[in-house]
């Protein structure tokens, strides 16, 4: 017989929960050919490690690493150093290059699929030009590059700032595009992930934005394999996607819509480069295997169950998911605690984690309750619930 637990509810009520009995998810490690899945991987931070809001950051570099290895092997790609990982939330750049440098060694080894993000993160507030905002991209992007990644052009706060509308969009992008050496993926993230992001692309009215997205699209095709748009409407993803140029990719970043944004329909489909799957991540697996094998209805069932999972660690305010996905990674075991660099792992609320904790296993996400549960029990212990 599984394990209960004794959980606090949002009126105040203790519950007590029994566990599901483990689900056995297949390991397909090649990724899937039906469509390409990247997960943004977190950063398990170091257990002595001091994680004091603003210092450096200093991670569990094996656990870390494991983590990556455990998406491969699901056939997964990793999504390596995004807002996930804590960029601009915790992980500076020294932290963020061995971050790249060692994953990409580690996808080279076993034969993984990986991109990283490349952005202004480690430029000063008071960049003033366009041209520093370009060569705080530049810096970052050829150590990407160098490092045997795909590049991920992360949306710079800098810009942001700085832009005074589409056409210094058009600018910092063109330069960049016209130098890559491979094709890379742009990232639209909405200011639900970031408040600093909005009106990026030079307008906060969408369709604007969107029409300036999609005309830099169109004049460097060749030099994008895809974009990411992560602003949570998925009736304005499928617009958008139906106007991106031959041949290049839409990756959902769409944490609440994307089982029907992959699934698609006989016309088009969104790829996947999605945060969630990093805590969903054998579903996920599951998922492609079957959609690669045309079983539609094994692939509802592995991903419908992860939805309400998605919705709640993704909850407004949006930015501290990641709380969420590490505690996840601390209850199945794939690293020792539950910690994270720059203290973020106190961005959500007791009530909000032991939801997570339920809607995990009711997903079929627990490999092992007893080990689950008795970590579960301890943080309830150090919140002070009684039960």
């Amino acid at each position: 017989m599984t394990p209960t637990i004794r959980l606090p509810a949002a009126d105040g009520s203790i519950d007590e929960y029994r566990l599901r009995h483990p689900v056995s998810w297949p390991r397909r490690h090649s990724p899937p050919h039906s469509r390409i899945g990247y997960a943004a991987a977190h950063v398990a931070a170091a257990p002595l490690g001091d994680t004091t809001p603003g210092g450096p950051a200093e991670l569990d570099w094996d656990h870390t690493l494991a983590f990556r290895r455990h998406l491969w092997s699901h056939g997964l790609g990793v999504a390596e150093a995004m807002d996930t990982a804590q960029r601009g939330m915790g992980l500076d750049w020294n932290a963020t290059r061995e971050l790249v440098h060692r994953s990409s060694a580690e996808a080279a080894a076993c034969g993984g699929r990986i991109a990283a993000g490349a952005g202004t993160d480690h430029l000063p507030p008071e960049v003033s030009t366009l041209d520093q905002v370009i060569a705080g991209y530049t810096e970052q992007l050829e150590f990407v590059e160098e490092a045997g990644a795909r590049v991920i052009l992360m949306a710079s706060r800098h810009l942001a700032a700085l832009a005074r509308g589409p056409e210094d969009y058009h600018t910092v992008y063109g330069t960049l595009l016209r130098q890559v050496r491979a094709p890379v993926i742009l990232h639209w993230l909405g200011p639900m992930f970031d408040p600093a992001l909005s009106g990026y692309w030079g307008s906060a009215d969408v369709d604007t934005a969107t029409e300036t997205l999609v005309n830099l699209l169109h004049e460097h095709a060749s030099s994008v394999e895809g974009v990411k748009v992560s602003l949570l409407d998925a009736e304005l993803e499928v617009r958008f996607r139906e106007r991106l140029p031959a041949g290049v990719r839409l990756y959902t970043g769409d944490d609440f819509h994307y089982p029907e944004l992959i699934k698609g329909d006989a016309t088009a489909h969104s790829d996947a480069l999605l945060g969630i799957f990093a805590a969903i991540a054998p579903a996920a697996g599951a998922a492609f295997q079957a959609l690669d094998e045309g079983d539609e209805a094994a692939y509802d069932a592995a991903f419908a169950p992860t939805v309400p999972l998605a919705r709640h660690l993704f909850a407004a305010p949006t930015a501290y998911y990641k709380t969420g996905i590490a505690l996840l990674a601390w209850l199945c075991g794939h690293q020792p605690g539950f910690a994270m660099v720059g203290g973020l792992h106190s961005g959500r609320g007791i009530v909000h984690l032991a939801r997570a904790f339920r809607l995990a296993d009711e997903a079929g996400l627990v490999p092992d309750p007893e080990l689950a549960v008795a970590r579960m029990n301890a943080l309830l212990d150090v919140a002070g619930v009684a039960r």
